[in-house]
């Protein structure tokens, strides 16, 4: 059954289990999504400061200690804790800017607007809905005559649209990350779609290449005369996709259920054959090509850039070697420039992992009598502020209800998304205290 499928059980329902905490209802996340759907943060430019007022507002309302840490004023980044009864932190994250709109395509208000149970409009499931629900949830933690057995902190970032410096790299390189000492992150990307439920427990790492071919020009008549850069580059290239793509990854101890969770994922989207490939072999994708300057001219010079990605936990440096290699079949090509990220990853067994995925597990599995209510513990196929967390040393997953409109015209959520995600992140201190066994000081 999809998110908007009929005869769902109530994700709003009280829970034993929050010692006298009741999620907020449906409408009042709704409320607070269309709140932050309202306000413009298409990034670039990225300019999160109204956001950024209304929600340290919003939680200075209600008590909540804030502080805002920023490297660029146009893209604060803002954090509050609500105390618990442990040492314990359980940290929340989210981001506040979006990709860009054009109204023109756009059907329904990119700012705003509700048809039925759908809630329309830019960032409403990446990531202004969820980040909406984790705000209901605080306030319903922050209202109730009792404090959460972990403390609760909260992360509001600019800039991951971009993946840029002044989001979630700040907080780390400010020291903010470290005052808030926490324990584990959940971060509100949307996993869960039409039906299919998933907690992302790991991230690919990647190389970005630029590579340039030095020819010799010549007139286009005759092409003889000169040296190619173009085909040099290309054959070069093509090479490289080959062997690269043709190469085992090794697997790191303890990962191959991640692997196999990610390929039974993935397999409905990109067949089972090319599922398990993109989990055991490097990808490669030739972004761009460049090079001549007119179409009756030798090209003297060329570039291209290539995207690589590799299975988490994965060194480069390995497979940066394996380049080097290749490219020294061809003197006339090099590499201009090189950036690479490690993958990362949290144990599917561990007490974060399962905190969320069980949680999920119980919200769902009562409504999705179609289904058997899985919740697939699945690696990503890129990588994002996770991978930020982690190499911080901060075990992170990725984990929210929504839709499969993420960047796209007329981006939705569900309201049913929007209450279980808020249902979710209610609970979650609760059950991550019970898993971990520290429920006092």
């Amino acid at each position: 059954m999809t998110d908007t499928d009929s005869g769902e059980s109530d994700p709003t329902e009280p829970d034993p289990l929050l010692d006298g905490v009741e999620p907020p209802d449906t409408e009042r996340v709704v409320e607070l999504a269309r709140e932050l759907i309202a306000l413009d943060t298409s990034n670039p430019p990225g300019d999160t400061r109204a956001i950024t007022d209304w929600i340290d507002a919003f939680l200075a309302d209600r008590g909540v200690d804030t502080e805002r840490v920023a490297t660029d004023p146009m893209k604060p980044n803002l954090v509050a804790t609500i105390p618990g009864t442990s040492t314990r932190t359980l940290l929340y994250n989210g981001h506040a800017d979006t990709v860009p709109y054009d109204a023109d395509e756009w059907t329904h208000d990119p700012l705003g607007e509700r048809d039925g149970d759908r809630l329309y409009g830019r960032g409403a499931t990446d990531m202004k809905g969820p980040l909406a629900a984790m705000l209901a949830a605080a306030e319903a933690i922050v209202e109730a005559d009792t404090d959460p057995p972990v403390t609760l902190a909260l992360a509001v970032v600019s800039d991951e649209e971009t993946a840029g410096d002044a989001g979630v790299d700040t907080l780390v390189e400010s020291g903010a990350l470290d005052r808030l000492a926490p324990d584990a992150c959940v971060i509100g990307e949307t996993t869960c779609t039409n039906g299919r439920h998933s907690v992302t427990v790991a991230d690919r790492g990647s190389i970005w290449l630029t590579l340039r071919a030095e020819g010799v020009a010549a007139h286009g008549s005759r092409p003889s005369r000169g040296e190619n850069a173009i085909d040099r580059l290309w054959e070069a290239v093509s090479l490289l996709r080959r062997r690269l793509t043709a190469r085992d990854l090794p697997v790191p101890e303890g990962f191959s259920p991640v692997i196999e969770e990610s390929v039974a994922y993935y397999e409905p989207i990109l067949g089972a054959a090319e599922a398990r490939r993109t989990f055991t072999h490097p990808t490669v994708n030739l972004g761009t090509i460049e090079g001549g300057e007119s179409v009756n001219t030798v090209p003297s010079t060329a570039t291209a850039r290539l995207d690589i990605r590799l299975t988490a936990g994965v060194e480069t440096a390995t497979v940066l070697a394996d380049v080097r290699e290749c490219l020294a079949e061809f003197p006339a090509v090099s590499i201009a420039d090189a950036s690479w990220s490690v993958g990362s990853y949290e144990p599917a067994d561990s007490p974060l992992v399962s905190t969320v995925a069980e949680t999920a597990e119980a919200i769902v599995a009562p409504a999705d009598a179609a289904g058997d209510g899985r919740v697939f513990r699945r690696s990503a196929t890129g990588g994002g502020d996770a991978k930020t967390f982690r190499h911080a040393g901060v075990p992170t997953v990725e984990f929210a209800f929504g839709t499969d409109t993420v960047h796209a015209v007329d981006e939705y959520i569900t309201t049913t998304a929007l209450a279980r995600n808020a249902g979710m992140y209610g609970r979650l201190p609760w059950v991550w205290a019970d898993q971990v066994g520290d429920t006092s000081t």
